[in-house]
């Protein structure tokens, strides 16, 4: 029994960390999904509290991985472990039973898992941490107490100053569909091979005072124009396809609300898209490096606009109260969290790939990428 124990002891800590690690990369991401969760709660009071629900869920998932692994305080981490896996099954069962929520984000977006999946393998998590439990006492610490205290502290500032860097700058990996390498135009349409939705025409008719459907192959036998009355016609999906595309949202519209997203995608050589998400017309601390990023690209002559979903803010501080004669093209506020994981930061096309993104601490790396460095 011991052996099986620090078996499993071993694989439910990497588990552990390994997931937290994934998260840690992207804390927004998990803060958006929490925000999800609190939105079809109701729970809009919570919202404000998501990135340090986000951050903190990522340095405890990680720090109990280790101190399992080295053994530390066995009969606590166990059952911290079993109050984070009871919380983590009621949000993926919630999510199975309610059927609103499609992913719970368990492993971010590289790792991506639907709903059920997730639900079964945190059932399985919580029968191996109920038997660690109950069997703690066999779980010894692995190194001196001091060391493993060490190595349990210095994971969690490694865990937290690690995803404030990210916060600061991006994700160190992008698993997201607008990824650097990432051709948006192909992204945009379905994946070769895929099979589309198959849908069936249903009529509605009425007869004697009754409504009678039916599909275009079984048409009823005393089918008479005469004595049915025609209500309705419907598409419905009666088998669902694997043809959905990465990006399936993604349009950007001019100030004369046209959509103007394969024109820009379609052209060559290299444009810059500034990302100014929620803008709200304050005078930004990021100015200076922006009218350096804007100059270079107009000396260089490529293609610049500022696209945003406060298009109306975005146009009165940029065009009317600094004259920069900027195109505006407008983003759903969503897209633009997918999109780049900073309010505001730099998307660097070469054609339809995303070349390189860089958040508004790092913008002087733009004018090096103009420069060809």
């Amino acid at each position: 029994m011991k052996s099986i124990v620090n078996i499993l002891r071993i694989l439910t800590g990497l588990l552990f960390i390994f997931s937290g690690l994934i998260k840690a990369n992207d804390p927004l991401g998990l803060a958006y999904k929490m925000d999800e969760y609190f939105t079809v709660w109701n729970w809009h009071w919570a919202s404000p509290f998501s990135l340090y629900l986000s951050i903190g869920m990522n340095v405890l998932e990680i720090v109990a991985g280790v101190a399992l692994l080295l053994g530390w305080a066995p009969k606590f981490i166990t059952r911290l472990l079993l109050v984070l896996m009871v919380f983590f099954t009621f949000l993926t069962g919630y999510a199975v039973l309610s059927g609103i929520i499609k992913t719970c984000g368990c492993f971010g977006d590289c790792v991506p898992l639907q709903a059920w999946q997730s639900f079964v393998k945190d059932l399985v998590l919580t029968a191996i941490i109920l038997l660690l439990v109950w069997k703690h006492e066999c779980i010894k610490a692995v190194l001196p107490l001091r060391a493993n205290l060490f190595a349990v502290l210095f994971s969690t500032g490694m865990v937290f100053f690690g995803q404030l860097n990210v916060l600061r700058h991006l994700p160190y990996v992008d698993c997201l569909p607008y990824a650097a390498g990432k051709n948006l135009l192909q992204q945009m349409d379905p994946p070769p091979g895929s099979i589309p939705d198959s849908v069936a025409i249903f009529y509605t008719y009425r007869k004697a005072g009754q409504n009678v459907v039916f599909d275009a192959l079984h048409f009823p036998a005393d089918f008479d124009e005469s004595s049915y009355e025609y209500v309705s016609r419907e598409e419905k999906v009666v088998r669902k396809g694997n043809a959905e595309p990465a990006i399936k949202d993604f349009a950007l519209y001019n100030s004369n609300k046209t959509d103007t997203t394969r024109q820009l995608l379609q052209a060559s050589g290299k444009q810059l898209l500034f990302v100014a998400k929620d803008f709200n017309g304050y005078k930004p601390e990021w100015q200076e490096l922006f009218v350096k990023l804007y100059t270079k690209a107009r000396e260089k002559s490529i293609p610049f606009f500022i696209v945003s979903n406060q298009p109306g803010d975005v146009e009165e501080w940029f065009n009317q109260t600094n004259h920069f004669n900027i195109p505006v093209l407008t983003c759903d506020g969503t897209v633009l969290k997918t999109m780049l994981r900073s309010k505001v930061g730099v998307v660097a096309l070469q054609g339809a790939t995303v070349a390189a993104k860089w958040s508004d601490a790092d913008m002087n790396e733009a004018v090096k990428w103009m420069n060809g460095q």
